[in-house]
């Protein structure tokens, strides 16, 4: 969700972003069952029932899972082993977790037809093995659609660059910044300064 986070932000307050970097995001709506699936806890009343009773043992029971998904190609790195999953499998995080599952296809539909406002240095940046998001669907339809971004496809990498390509995220954040200040030189040589 970060990445349509930041896309919402620098949509709807342009001045305040200076450059995006955009790791393995969800920009186009897409038919998603697993959102939907993952969706439940956030429905009145039958989502108090399911995040206190079947969600935690069902969570609990295909973390293993999960985490193969979101890492895969890639093994869990071992600093992401000491990860609290208590915390994220809490029946409150579980039901917000599912409402933030359950805007994901409409808040997509509604930017869809936005990023070409986008005027900042952005950076894209996915693994070309992600078994979340189709970065074909995603991140290249997105790079195709900001005429000035920089697309970057990390081989052997899944969902979670940032953490099993940290030092290419961190390049591609180097990248956005540097695109940033010769966009602010230009400006002040153009406006006199």
């Amino acid at each position: 969700m970060g990445g349509s986070v930041a896309v919402a932000l620098a949509l709807k307050y342009p001045k305040l972003v200076r450059g995006l970097l955009l790791a393995s995001g969800y920009y186009y709506p897409t038919a998603r069952l697993d959102v939907i699936a993952m969706g439940m806890p956030a429905l009145p009343l039958i989502g108090d029932i399911l995040s206190y009773t079947v969600s935690p043992l069902i969570s609990w029971a295909i973390w293993p899972l999960m985490m193969a998904k979101i890492f895969g190609p890639r093994s869990v790195p071992e600093k992401f082993r000491a990860f609290p999953k208590e915390m994220a499998l809490r029946p409150s995080q579980l039901r917000a977790s599912a409402a933030e599952s359950g805007m994901m296809i409409p808040n997509a539909f509604l930017r869809r037809n936005q990023y070409a406002d986008l005027k900042m240095p952005i950076a894209i940046i996915a693994g070309d093995q992600d078994r979340l998001i189709d970065i074909e669907a995603q991140s290249a339809r997105l790079h195709s659609d900001v005429r000035q971004s920089i697309f970057h496809r990390v081989a052997g990498n899944g969902h979670m660059i940032q953490q099993t390509a940290t030092d290419r995220v961190m390049a591609a954040i180097h990248e956005v910044a540097a695109a940033s200040m010769e966009v602010d030189t230009a400006a002040k040589r153009g406006s006199g300064e």
